[in-house]
């Protein structure tokens, strides 16, 4: 739901949409910008039993999660699906932007075998976030689905762009896939993979 405390960080809602569905509230936010885009909206919580069916019918996936069991499912989901997956995250004054694509890079689990413990992963409510972060990383987000659309440039495939808010500094991470991954090693089964829900909570 949209709340009075989304609204600095998220900018595609309003006041006037406090206790709206967020997937309305930016449907209307985009159709009244641009009635000529299509936009379909799911009021579904993304979890195993729909991911496959959500995913099916784009050539993209944009992953703006906040949370580490979506981050999960939805690398193993577009690994079977052979789908890129435009990965951003923020925290606090920094944020982080990268390419996950099948079979050409390293996924999710190559970077993050295991969910780090709750302690070290606090959200957003706990920790904060500078509210212009998410836009920046978003937007850079937008040009990467783009240019893997019209496929132009250089993807960030294998490589991770990190930006400090406070030093003003963009860097590039070289990033390397992990022979031995369960999701996209050589001898990988990613169907077969648990799903990280519980180990998360634990």
């Amino acid at each position: 739901m949209v709340e009075e405390s989304n609204l600095q960080r998220q900018i595609i809602h309003n006041t006037k949409r406090v206790g709206q569905y967020k997937a309305e509230s930016a449907r209307e936010a985009i159709e009244a910008l641009n009635p000529d885009v299509k936009v379909i909206t799911y009021i579904e919580r993304l979890d195993e039993t729909n991911v496959a069916r959500i995913i099916a019918d784009y050539d993209v996936i944009i992953d703006g999660t906040d949370n580490f069991p979506t981050r999960y499912l939805l690398n193993d989901a577009a690994i079977i699906a052979d789908k890129p997956v435009v990965h951003g995250s923020v925290f606090r004054f920094e944020g982080q932007l990268t390419i996950f694509k099948p079979h050409e890079g390293p996924c999710y689990r190559c970077l993050y075998p295991e969910p780090p413990p709750p302690a070290l992963a606090p959200s957003c409510a706990e920790a904060g976030v500078l509210g212009v972060l998410p836009g920046i990383i978003g937007l850079l987000q937008a040009t990467e689905t783009i240019k893997l659309l019209l496929g132009i440039g250089e993807p960030l495939v294998g490589r991770m762009l990190t930006y400090d808010a406070l030093a003003g500094e963009f860097n590039e991470l070289r990033l390397y896939r992990d022979p031995e991954c369960p999701a996209c090693g050589e001898h990988a089964h990613p169907e077969n993979l648990p799903t990280y829900a519980d180990v998360c909570a634990i």
